[in-house]
Parts: structure tokens; sequence; C-alpha cells
């Protein structure tokens, strides 16, 4: 690996994990796009490896920091209902996505993108 491709790795790695842990977002939305953009990923290819960075410890590490800060942020037994869920429809998208061609999938994921900054943006 040459030192231009450690480098963006590594900054790939420190946006996404700050950004998740500072607004719990990183992988999607951070991740992604620059997968894309500064690896020339595909769009599968970046959402593979996204979900292979974002397993248990990594995002586990950022939640008990949120669950140590003493403000009772954290409501683990939603979590864990919501983590199981997450698995299934993780299995479930993923078999999906692989069966939808590289241009159609990247036009659905920026859609959701842009639905989704639309909606924080006007929401109160």
């Amino acid at each position: 690996m040459n030192t231009t491709l450690v480098v963006s790795l590594i900054v790939i790695g420190l946006l996404g994990g700050m950004l998740s842990g500072m607004f719990g977002i990183g992988g999607g939305v951070i991740m992604v796009p620059l997968m894309v953009f500064l690896l020339s990923f595909t769009q599968h290819q970046a959402q593979g490896t996204s979900l292979a960075v974002l397993s248990f410890p990594v995002a586990f590490v950022a939640a008990y920091n949120y669950y140590n800060s003493g403000e009772n942020v954290v409501d683990w037994k939603f979590a864990i209902i919501i983590g199981a869920s997450f698995v299934l429809g993780g299995y479930l998208g993923s078999k999906l996505a692989i069966s939808i061609n590289q241009t159609t999938l990247r036009k659905l994921f920026s859609i959701v993108l842009l639905i989704a900054a639309i909606k924080l943006f006007f929401s109160k």
C-alpha cells in the first residue's frame, strides 16, 4: 500500500469515527461517499466495507462513552431489541443491495441522503 492510500484510509476512519461519536453517523453518511470519491470504490464495495468497519466493538465503545456520561442517555433494553432487529434488517438489506445494479444503487443511496438532509434541515 502506498502512503497516499494509507493516509486516505486513516482520514476516512477518523472522520467516520469522530462524526459517528459526535452525531451518531459515520458509515453511510461519511465513509461510503468518501470511499467512493477518494478510493474509487463502487457503491457495493463502499457499502460492504463500511458495514465491515462498523462491527460491534467500534459502536460499543462510542455508546459506552455516552452511557458513562452519567446523563442516562443510553437505553440498553431498547438498544438490544433494535440491535437484534438491525441484524435481520442488515442481512435482508444486503441481499437486496447486491441484487441492484451499481448505478441504481448509487442513485437510491443519494435519494436517501437527500431526504434525510432536507428533513433534518427543516425540522424544528
